[in-house]
């Protein structure tokens, strides 16, 4: 019984943290017009307003027991999207060039790739690898520092550097975890599947 409740909360849609992330979602093409418009302050604001409500839906989540598949897919998606939204835009400003955003983005699509290859062998995506949340991070936080000075001229001294060595660094390890990825995709891969059953479609099974 225990385990059927548990399966079926895991399926749950419309919980509070879900919601919350459906909002969070919904701001990303409101970000993206205020960069594209050259309101830095604005933008600044709605990723500030982003954040606290990824904190919260977090928070919540594991205090109303409220974890579902589909709130672990919304955050990691919701991040990405506030990263290439913010990249696009001030890539369309000439301010950000745009081999960094073919960089970041083409590593997504890297990543893309091995999943299609994961699974025609059986297999679910691989678990989230450190590197790869601390990279995720990285271009999370740098980003918004170059918005920052962007947004506030009197910060630019200090926060424009700092913002791209955090960015570039933080795209340098998005293509490392990437590469780690693809390493142990191959080496999964090659693992010998003797019985498949039913509860054995993800690498974590």
């Amino acid at each position: 019984m225990a385990g059927a409740g548990g399966g079926a909360l895991e399926s749950r849609v419309w919980t509070i943290p879900n919601v919350l992330s459906m909002l969070r979602l919904a701001l990303v093409p409101v970000f993206l017009i205020l960069i594209v418009a050259g309101e830095y302050v604005w933008a600044l604001g709605v990723l500030v307003v982003a954040s606290l409500s990824d904190l919260l839906d977090g928070y919540l989540a594991r205090r109303l027991n409220q974890v579902t598949r589909l709130g672990k897919l919304l955050d990691p998606a919701a991040d990405r999207l506030y990263i290439f939204a913010a990249l696009v835009g001030l890539a369309a400003q000439g301010l950000v060039p745009w081999w960094i955003v073919v960089v970041i983005v083409s590593r997504d699509v890297f990543l893309l790739v091995l999943g299609v290859i994961l699974a025609n062998h059986g297999y679910g995506p691989l678990p989230v690898h450190m590197l790869g949340k601390i990279a995720t991070f990285a271009l999370f936080f740098g980003l918004p520092v170059i918005l920052l000075g962007l947004a506030f001229p009197e910060t630019s001294a200090a926060a424009e550097p700092l913002g791209w060595a955090i960015t570039i660094w933080g795209a340098f390890l998005y293509w490392w975890a990437g590469i780690i990825y693809a390493i142990e995709t191959a080496r999964v891969i090659r693992i010998p599947r003797v019985d498949p059953g039913p509860g054995s479609d993800t690498l974590e099974n």
